[in-house]
């Protein structure tokens, strides 16, 4: 098992700037790809970036202008550093671990961006 725990959300005005650290614990000599998705009032559940184990990043094109993913293997940390924040980011943002072993997929429980205008 894995456990993820997001932190670093709170309530932003707009242009501003957030960093979020997502913490891995558990089995996690199986993961391989991490990410940031987002789910917005509404509205599904949307890839935000991912990054593989050896460093490999994929981006939402919505957002690859503003945020820049990062890993810190040693630590079993990553993070997701956003920029120029917009009213349209505000979303629970949910920490992802892909396993190479079942069960495959692991959410973090979650953590609130807020940004106002």
């Amino acid at each position: 098992q894995v456990q993820l725990v997001e932190s670093g959300g709170g309530l932003v005005q707009a242009g501003g700037s957030l960093t979020l650290s997502c913490a891995a614990s558990g089995s996690i000599f199986n993961i391989d790809t991490m990410g940031w998705f987002r789910q917005a009032p509404g509205k599904q559940r949307d890839l935000v970036a991912l990054i593989t184990s050896g460093g490999r990043i994929n981006y939402a094109d919505s957002v690859k202008a503003r945020v820049t993913i990062s890993r810190d293997n040693t630590k079993n940390l990553m993070y997701l550093q956003m920029n120029s924040l917009e009213p349209e980011d505000t979303a629970v943002y949910y920490c992802y671990a892909h396993s190479r072993v079942v069960p495959y997929d692991y959410w973090g429980q979650g953590t609130q961006v807020t940004v106002s205008s």
